[in-house]
């Protein structure tokens, strides 16, 4: 062999020496597919408790093995990664969390600071970041992942697809992924939110097969406010309303229903189609302010009240009145933030972004001055379609 062709097989021949194949495979029979995750306080430690998917159930088409599609184990111990690590006793197979869909924080953790939690997880390189954190309100984070779930045969599932959905169509709810929670918790002038889970019904009979078994089960899980954090701690709840405010001026709302007041009584529901909220900061003679621009388009719903909607005048002022509602709303997102010194809005940034150097030099200051930030808030609400139905069937109807 000439010296040149030696020289240029010996990269390749070191290179073999390294490849070693599929030496770190593990085969799938050998996993306990994680989906579900919640994290509870017992004492000085942490309760992990993980929600595991059954896979000859949810490969059954008809179910015909009659068992559940997953089964709950959890561990307990001073850490997170101690406690992953001794599930290894309870556990058949090892414990694999790259499919992780949903994680539940109880109330007693958020309060006294999510930081411990977020380190934990976002060091472990077999979880990945794409799936979706929420607190336990009014119950335990184990009770969630206990809680079976109809039509959804992994409830895990349920609780991904539910959050997705109901930010959507309805607004109140926010989805917020790990990567989103740190970057709120490290950006200056920005406090995080997480959405709310509760359980409707009977907690103690969520966990039975009979639950699946009615057509209103003992137990169903739904999301509820949002939880507001000062810092990494759990600071208070927002009702359904002051919920659907922070999305509102966060710029998140996709499409959600409303109802105003007709001019001489009765309701009417309107359909938002789109939203756009800009805020703007800005700082005059010295102290900072903030204004919120919202533009949104709704459709007429439903009627019930006597109105001519082919009148011009009666359509601007239902605008009107649509857009006194929604200014109420984010108005009353804002006090609610205010009452608990979190600037879940991000208005620090806001300010940061009109006024570098101000920001700089006051930025230490900036939960003080939040407190007392005037927030100028502008909507205009434009009507444009009425249905299928032009006239209010109520003005139809004899008298």
């Amino acid at each position: 062999m000439r010296r040149s062709q030696f020289i240029r097989l010996l990269p390749i021949c070191l290179l073999a020496c390294v490849l070693t194949g599929c030496w770190s495979r593990v085969e799938l029979n050998d996993l306990a597919i994680v989906v579900g995750m919640s994290f509870d306080k017992k004492g000085d430690e942490v309760q992990v408790t993980i929600q595991v998917v059954n896979p000859s159930e949810v490969a059954s088409k008809k179910g015909a093995t009659g068992n559940l599609s997953v089964t709950t184990y959890q561990a307990t111990s001073p850490t997170i990664f101690e406690a992953l690590r001794k599930l290894a006793t309870v556990s058949p197979r090892r414990v694999y969390a790259s499919h992780l869909r949903i994680l539940v924080i109880s109330e007693e953790i958020a309060k006294e600071g999510i930081t411990p939690i977020l380190d934990g997880i976002s060091r472990n390189h077999e979880m990945r970041s794409d799936f979706y954190i929420t607190v336990a309100r009014g119950t335990s984070a184990e009770s969630i992942l206990r809680t079976l779930t109809p039509i959804e045969k992994i409830p895990s599932n349920k609780l991904f697809t539910t959050l997705e959905m109901s930010e959507k169509v309805w607004a109140p709810t926010v989805k917020v992924k790990l990567d989103t929670l740190i970057s709120d918790l490290q950006t200056e002038g920005k406090d995080p939110v997480l959405t709310g889970i509760q359980i409707k019904g009977d907690p103690s009979k969520g966990g039975d097969k009979g639950n699946l078994n009615r057509t209103v089960p003992y137990a169903t899980l739904q999301y509820s406010g949002l939880a507001v954090f000062k810092n990494d701690k759990l600071a208070g709840w927002m009702d359904e309303l002051e919920s659907k405010g922070y999305n509102y001026i966060s710029n998140n709302v996709k499409s959600t229903i409303g109802h105003v007041t007709c001019p001489e009584g009765g309701i009417m529901a309107l359909e938002i189609m789109r939203a756009k909220t800009k805020v703007h900061g800005t700082v005059k003679n010295g102290k900072p302010q903030v204004q919120v621009d919202s533009f949104i388009e709704e459709d007429v719903g439903e009627v019930q009240c006597k109105i001519d909607l082919m009148d011009p005048q009666q359509i601007a002022d239902l605008e009107q009145i649509a857009q006194k509602r929604v200014e109420g709303i984010i108005k009353g997102a804002i006090e609610k933030a205010k009452t608990y010194n979190a600037d879940i809005f991000g208005f620090g940034q806001a300010v940061n972004r009109s006024s570098p150097k101000y920001w700089e030099k006051h930025k230490g200051e900036w939960m003080d001055q939040f407190a007392e930030l005037p927030v100028q808030v502008n909507v205009e609400v434009k009507i444009r379609r009425m249905g299928t139905v032009n006239d209010s069937l109520l003005q139809k109807i004899k008298e």
